[in-house]
């Protein structure tokens, strides 16, 4: 395929633990998301939704819903784009870059999809990578002003073919080829961190990574990085709160409307703030906790100037946070969706008013879109988003036929907006 880094399959990856499952999610996401004041304050056209074959039998697609209440196709799948994997399809990006080329990761397999939606009824492949020199994995993606893309890989290869070490974080051109990286590996501290997301802060000329492995434990550290040259800073492990646990799981960290300061989630639902990023030696506090129960896991958030909207499985719903004062952000809206839904995925329209959700349990195979009332920080679902005659809103990929075959049901996970 053109634009490719490389076309060979890593090798597959050991069995996926608990959270790494729902992470991939096969059967069953890119850190720093610009606020949406910074684009247009126009309405999406289109859904990006990547998915994976809901038996893993048939490959991996992209499915492009149509989002335009006055549409005749509104909340249909008007077109999809297998790309010939079967990979447990992961992340996109988290926001639509404007060449429109979309980067999407099929974790498992160990490749990203470049995907052009310029024509978004006829979307095309436009290239895949799996590895940047000694790296391999990938896993999130942040664009970079330059065009390029910042992208965490967590696994570096050993100079045996057995061997697996930690990760690193690289640029890469648009085309996926690599132009730098730097290891993450602090051998003294612990051997086996694996980049898992990532957030620039150019002001500060940092880059702030989490590092959750996807088949092993739930690390409690944050990686501090030079974005000017890529080198690691320092490695902050985080402290536990009363309930003793929401350290673990380093997740999404997020830069906020001041462009200098940097909220991490974790997956076993803390929210901290990183302080000092400047300095050599910065710190992280816990600000805020979210429900939590020993068999589910907080995931990804979206950050607007003043809400931080977070998925909270425990509670079936999406929480926003009132992050004007970030040492002290305090709850301001919770849709609360059906009992058995955990939402996983969520991604924020460029003019902030919507925010499509994906996820597991009873959720699973649904696509879902709430509002977000910017003035007050409120959660709705959009009762008008479904499917004619469907009982529940949303769009379900639980079917037998696409525009591509008869390939039955599928499971979405990232998902990200059109700009346009």
């Amino acid at each position: 395929m053109d634009g490719c880094a490389t076309s060979r399959a890593p090798a597959g990856l050991p069995p996926i633990r608990a959270l790494a499952a729902l992470l991939v999610g096969a059967p069953l996401l890119w850190g720093c998301a610009p606020n949406a004041n910074d684009t247009p304050e126009l309405p999406s056209h289109y859904l990006y939704v990547w998915a994976g074959d809901g038996d893993g039998a048939d490959s991996d697609f992209l499915a492009v819903i149509d989002v335009r209440p006055s549409s005749a196709t509104y909340a249909r799948v008007v077109a999809t784009l297998p790309v010939g994997v079967t990979g447990g399809a992961h992340h996109t990006e988290h926001v639509m870059p404007r060449n429109g080329v979309l980067f999407a990761n099929a974790f498992q397999s160990g490749f990203t999809f470049l995907i052009d939606v310029a024509n978004p009824e006829a979307p095309r492949l436009a290239g895949s990578f799996a590895e940047a020199g000694e790296y391999d994995h990938p896993h999130s993606f942040e664009r970079l002003p330059n065009g390029n893309v910042l992208a965490t890989f967590q696994r570096r290869s050993g100079p045996s073919s057995d061997e697996i070490r930690t990760g690193g974080l690289v640029e890469l051109d648009p085309s996926g080829r690599m132009v730098r990286s730097g290891s993450a590996a602090v051998p003294e501290l612990d051997p086996s961190i694996r980049p898992y997301s990532l957030c620039a802060v150019p002001e500060l000329d940092r880059v702030v990574t989490t590092t959750t492995d996807m088949v092993g434990e739930l690390n409690p550290a944050v990686q501090v990085w030079s974005l000017s040259d890529l080198s690691l800073l320092s490695t902050i492990v985080l402290e536990p709160g009363e309930r003793g646990s929401e350290h673990l799981g380093t997740a999404e960290p997020r830069l906020l409307a001041d462009g200098r300061t940097v909220l991490v989630s974790t997956f076993s639902c803390g929210l901290y703030k990183l302080q000092d990023l400047e300095e050599e030696e910065p710190t992280a506090r816990l600000v805020y906790s979210f429900p939590k129960e020993d068999d589910t896991y907080c995931a990804l958030p979206v950050v607007t100037e003043r809400y931080w909207v977070h998925t909270v499985p425990a509670a079936h719903a999406l929480i926003s946070l009132d992050i004007t004062d970030p040492d002290r952000p305090r709850e301001v809206g919770r849709l609360v969706l059906e009992e058995g839904d955990h939402p996983h995925w969520i991604g924020l329209e460029p003019n902030g008013e919507r925010i499509v959700i994906t996820g597991a349990g009873e959720l699973t195979g649904w696509v879902l879109i709430a509002r977000l009332d910017r003035a007050t920080g409120a959660l709705s679902l959009d009762e008008t988003f479904r499917e004619p005659g469907a009982e529940r809103p949303g769009v379900d990929l639980d079917r037998e036929s696409w525009p591509h075959g008869d390939t039955g049901g599928a499971a979405p996970h990232g998902a990200v907006f059109s700009r346009r």
